[in-house]
């Protein structure tokens, strides 16, 4: 078993990262642009600053960073990522990748990317992933994930490949890194919402077009106050209002007290909805 890490911008600044904020912002809200973007050149920049010296022969396998039902931003991302390595894989007489989940067990309220290295461990320390290992038997294995602040997720999932006796070669890829150790980490939440200073920034991106839910846009809605959330709620269409409330259920937020009068509200939203179509 071999475990590198691969990542394409390395940040040593607090404001200069190599890539825009804005766009990074945008992508963790859901900008499916931006996500194409971020994982074509993710792709492009593993095949030229490591497969191409270092030819991988067995099968890979692409991974998404965890998610219970509704995907991170990096799950966008990652389809680019794959169609554009198989694009290389194929012109190299290589098989194709093949995709694998890592299933996760707990939900939380709280924003990640305001913690410092210890809550962050204390938060998804007692959290378990999961993956099926006999799919994996004998596969190079490429977990994705948009950026490294302080190494937790990273460490979560050695836990789960310890804990699951995996002897793959394993390669741990990011869109960004952050390298220097005297930056809080924090700064995650400096680039998470550089272009989202309140609800009404996210309408733009739900009706670009391009727009992929994830967990972060998500939470950001339900946890939002209650008459900036009505009025937010009654501008959007009913299709991505019920979206919303299907992604909600999935992944349990209507067990949690903080979401529940919001969620209450898009209830019975689609409930009128509904009873103006049957009476149409």
């Amino acid at each position: 078993m071999t475990s590198t890490t691969y990542s394409l911008h390395h940040i040593h600044h607090h404001t200069t990262f190599g890539f825009d904020a804005g766009d990074y912002s945008r992508f963790k809200f859901g900008d499916g642009a931006v996500s194409k973007d971020f994982g074509i050149a993710l792709a492009d920049g593993f095949i030229s600053e490591y497969l191409t010296e270092n030819p991988v022969t067995q099968q890979i396998v692409v991974i998404s960073s965890p998610y219970s039902f509704i995907p991170t931003a990096t799950f966008a991302m990652k389809n680019w990522f794959v169609y554009r390595i198989n694009h290389w894989l194929a012109e190299q007489g290589l098989s194709v990748v093949q995709e694998a989940k890592v299933h996760r067990t707990i939900t939380y309220k709280e924003d990640y990317g305001e913690l410092n290295a210890e809550q962050r461990m204390n938060l998804i320390g007692n959290d378990q992933f999961h993956i099926d290992k006999d799919f994996l038997q004998g596969k190079t294995l490429l977990f994705l994930d948009d950026i490294r602040i302080t190494g937790s997720h990273e460490r979560m999932i050695m836990k789960m490949v310890d804990a699951y006796g995996l002897d793959n070669d394993i390669h741990m890829l990011y869109f960004a890194q952050l390298i220097n150790t005297d930056i809080h980490p924090n700064v995650e939440n400096y680039l998470n919402y550089y272009q989202v200073k309140s609800i009404f920034d996210l309408d733009g991106i739900i009706k670009s077009g391009n727009f992929c839910i994830n967990t972060r846009i998500v939470k950001y809605i339900l946890n939002y106050s209650f008459d900036s959330f009505c009025m937010f709620i009654e501008n959007q269409t009913a299709d991505f209002v019920e979206q919303l409330y299907n992604m909600a259920l999935g992944n349990g937020y209507h067990t949690i007290e903080a979401y529940e009068r919001n969620l209450n509200f898009i209830k019975k939203q689609l409930f009128e909805h509904s009873a103006l179509e049957r009476a149409g």
